[in-house]
Order: structure tokens, then sequence, then C-alpha cells
């Protein structure tokens, strides 16, 4: 699975500035894009048109999280615009093995999400047809929220999964990520991190995104 990842969302960006605030955060391993559609999340962030422009200005892979209803329809065009991963959640999909097979025939990394009281158990089985697992440590919708410790039993029975069938997948978590909860999630089996406020709200957001992957990395290595 590799090392530890750091993912910025720019949810907790300056919208009117995107450009100067993507050039912030160039240490980071990608840029985590959050597309909400008031529907599936109450909350409405950005669509195609804005993620393809990102896509042109940046120099950093895409990292598209789907908070939207009817993924199976939407989901392939951002695949199609050039993101690196595209997640939908697993609650907003109808046919999750298609989609997520639809995604990497679009040149995407196929992502599922699992909101905090969704049972990974469900989808064990499909495992095999996503490079990544996205388990929201948050309700998804909104930026700043702190970190739900509940979630981080279905983090380590996921690792667990993968662990046990050689699987290469990323195990990525999102919401309320800080230099201390980092460590928790490391240690039970995250290893890409999803981090908005705590690198967006720093002085210095590059120095913020090398001190959460230092952290990650140690709480790994004591796995």
């Amino acid at each position: 699975m590799g090392a530890c990842r750091i993912n910025p969302s720019i949810l907790s960006a300056d919208f009117v500035n995107l450009e100067r605030e993507l050039e912030r955060i160039g240490a980071a391993d990608a840029v985590h894009v959050d597309v909400m559609d008031n529907h599936f999340v109450p909350n409405l962030t950005l669509g195609q048109p804005v993620v393809k422009r990102i896509q042109e200005v940046s120099g950093l892979p895409l990292d598209v999280h789907l908070m939207i209803e009817d993924a199976d329809r939407w989901a392939p065009a951002y695949a199609e615009l050039g993101a690196a991963s595209v997640t939908f959640h697993a609650e907003a999909a109808a046919a999750p093995v298609r989609l997520a097979r639809e995604l990497r025939a679009g040149g995407a990394q196929a992502g599922m999400a699992l909101r905090p009281a969704t049972s990974v158990e469900p989808y064990l089985d499909m495992l095999g047809e996503l490079d990544l697992l996205l388990i929201m440590t948050v309700e998804p919708g909104f930026g700043g929220q702190s970190f739900l410790d509940l979630t981080l039993p279905k983090i380590r029975r996921a690792a667990e999964a993968v662990r046990g069938g050689s699987l290469p997948l990323a195990i990525q978590v999102d919401g309320g990520i800080t230099e201390e909860t980092i460590l928790r999630a490391a240690e039970a089996g995250a290893t890409v991190f999803v981090a908005g406020s705590s690198v967006y709200g720093a002085e210095d957001p590059g120095q913020a995104i090398d001190r959460l992957r230092l952290a990650a990395e140690a709480a790994s290595a004591g796995r």
C-alpha cells in the first residue's frame, strides 16, 4: 500500500482564490476535491466545470470525493475529466461493482466511501474491485468537524481484510484529521489521510502537511 499519503481537502480553502490555494499545498500527495449536491449531504460545493478547471491548473493528482446521489450516473464523468481517483458513496450507488469497473475503465482509480454508521462487512467481498476504501471519520457534508473514534474498529476490520487478502488497497480516512487524531487512524490501519482545517488553518500549509505525514508514518511503523 506504500507510504502514508496526505491529501488536503480544498473544502477548507478560499474558493475565490483556488489556484493560489492549490499552490500552497505543493507538498501534498494529491488534492482532495469534495463534490456535494445538497441532496446526499446538506451542502452544495462544486461540480464538473470547476473540477475540470482544477485538473487543468493543479500540478497535483485529483482525489475526487463524490457526496452525491445517483453516483452510478454521474461518477464516470469525473474519471473522464482526468481525475486520478474517483470515490463514490456505497450508500448512493445501485451497482457499486459495475461502477467501480466503469471508473477504472475510464482511467481513474476506483474508490468507495462509507459513512460512519455504514458497516464495512457487506462490502468485504468486493474490495478487490477497488483501489481505495474511504472510511468517513465524520458525517459527510461539512469541514471542521471532530474525529469520531467510533470509526476506529471499522478501520481495523477493513485493514485486517486488506492484509488477509493481500490486496493493493489504500484505506483513506476523512474528517477531523489533526496531528493528534492521525496517530489513532494510522495505528488502526489507515494509509491515506484527508485533512482540511488542520492544513489550510495553519500558517504554513506545507509544514502542516509534513508534520501530519511524519506523525502518520510513525504510528504506522508501530503497528
